[in-house]
């Protein structure tokens, strides 16, 4: 058993570059259990694009009965995640369906209507989890369509099988939740917490790796303490305090403040020997490798001060927010905004009639003084967003060259190392949405690359098209002349 050097951790720690102290706004919800009776919906939306990578493949078609856990697609390619029944019921459609984002454009979706008795497959027996190998728990893990419940999606399975090929030294869990409104993490650490250390453990089995971090903000001393107690009998994990500051829960600030080490631009925290994790993803990963569970609900914030009854709840996957929302006595006339996610790095949705997906951490209703909607202001070159900014960028250099339509210039200032956080925004005193401007950039390079790329498809297709033609045309030529040979000798 490898013991941690606790005071050699604690010397490695460095300050946080940037960050800001944005109101916390978590004592609607804090306090209270999370709500695991949730009544089914009438019908269940699931997307088949519910994470990074490759969509699902659908296995089942309309009118299929479906248990609760059956598989209903499965993943594709390299990097995926195949999606799983929420319920027992029947395969109603699948079609197009708004989606929950930002721009509310429909992708393909199966519609599930549950038929009430909530009926799961015949379930695996429960086994030992150490008496597996890592490819074993590798492949638990894919088959449950696990992905990263902190707000990425990237497929769990993927980045357990990179950290053990990698051997990395350390596995951080992120249960810092340093957006405001959210406790999720929060109440799932508090009620939750031997199921999440063992879950710790199994990662840390599965990926041959000595030692596991499990990294709570000081301002959740009940988490903290939970954590502790759960994880005091195993000397590999230990549960460390980090500062509350936004966006403490960025992985690059993580590994550098507990370990030290600094994640090359351009790098993944492999290259240092880390890999990180979310609490909520150890819990699920516990689940399906010790019980055969798929991933098919999560525990969803639900706040903001049009809420009368805010509260952290366990929704099934395809639940529409709408449905959720008013579940905990949602008052649209006083909604300003919704946001998927936090307000700091969430999506402001255009409605609530999209469901929860894997990534659906929080679903907020805003009232207009909680956004505080002003007009911006000229720039008074204050350097604020320079300050806040955790990666070192320049907000200001970027916007300008964005807003002049440089796209490449902006790309030369760091817009590709931007993480979104909007730390540069919530500072500025001319109320300058600048992150705005990143992800309008962003979005806009993606067309132009995804753009090109199909002009370059269509190219060396219409080149292959023209290559066929002309070995045909030859091999018709060779064949002619072939014939007219053996008429001439003939």
């Amino acid at each position: 058993m490898v013991v941690l050097d606790i005071g050699a951790l604690w010397r490695r720690r460095r300050r946080i570059r940037g960050g800001v102290h944005p109101e916390p706004r978590k004592e609607s919800t804090a306090d209270k259990p999370i709500v695991t009776d949730f009544p089914l919906p009438e019908r269940l939306y699931l997307p088949l694009q519910q994470h990074l990578g490759q969509p699902a493949e659908p296995v089942v078609r309309v009118g299929d009965k479906v248990l609760k856990g059956q598989l209903l697609a499965a993943g594709r390619g390299a990097v995926s995640a195949p999606v799983h029944a929420s319920t027992s019921g029947t395969v109603a459609a699948i079609e197009d369906y708004p989606a929950p984002h930002p721009s509310g454009l429909p992708t393909p979706t199966i519609v599930l209507e549950p038929d009430g008795e909530d009926r799961w497959i015949e379930e695996s027996e429960e086994i030992d989890p150490f008496g597996l190998t890592p490819d074993e728990i590798c492949a638990r893990v894919d088959r449950a369509g696990i992905v990263g419940l902190g707000g990425a999606a990237f497929p769990s399975a993927v980045k357990l099988n990179l950290g053990w090929r990698t051997r990395i030294r350390t596995l951080i869990l992120n249960g810092g939740e340093c957006e405001p409104y959210l406790t999720c993490d929060d109440r799932l650490m508090r009620e939750r917490a031997a199921e999440i250390v063992e879950g710790v453990r199994i990662m840390l089995h599965g990926l041959q790796c000595p030692t596991a971090l499990i990294a709570i903000e000081d301002n959740k001393p009940e988490a903290y303490a939970a954590m502790q107690d759960a994880a005091m009998k195993h000397g590999r994990i230990e549960v460390v305090k980090v500062p509350s500051l936004y966006p403490m829960g960025w992985e690059k600030n993580l590994i550098t403040h507990l370990t030290g080490k600094e994640v090359p631009a351009g790098g993944r925290p492999t290259d240092v020997g880390v890999l990180l994790h979310n609490v909520a993803t150890a819990y699920a990963v516990q689940q399906a490798v010790r019980y055969g569970r798929p991933l098919i609900s999560r525990v969803v914030t639900v706040s903001g001060e049009a809420v009368e009854s805010p509260r952290n709840v366990e929704a099934p996957f395809g639940t529409l927010l709408s449905e959720l929302l008013a579940f905990c006595r949602h008052r649209p006339e006083r909604t300003a905004r919704y946001v998927m996610g936090g307000p700091m790095m969430g999506d402001v949705l255009p409605h609530v009639q999209v469901p929860i997906v894997k990534r659906t951490s929080g679903i907020l209703a805003l009232t207009p003084e909680e956004i505080q909607a002003t007009d911006a202001r000229p720039c008074i070159r204050c350097g604020r967003c320079v300050s806040a900014c955790p990666v070192g960028l320049l907000p200001l250099e970027m916007m300008s060259r964005i807003r002049a339509g440089q796209f490449d210039a902006a790309v030369s200032f760091g817009l590709r190392d931007c993480i979104n956080c909007s730390s540069c925004s919530y500072v500025c005193p001319s109320r300058i949405p600048l992150v705005h401007y990143f992800k309008y950039a962003s979005g806009e390079l993606m067309a132009r690359q995804e753009a090109q790329q199909k002009t370059e498809r269509t190219n060396r297709l219409a080149e292959e098209k023209r290559r066929r033609l002309e070995r045909a045309k030859q091999a018709a030529a060779a064949r002619k002349a072939q014939a007219s040979a053996k008429e001439d000798a003939s």
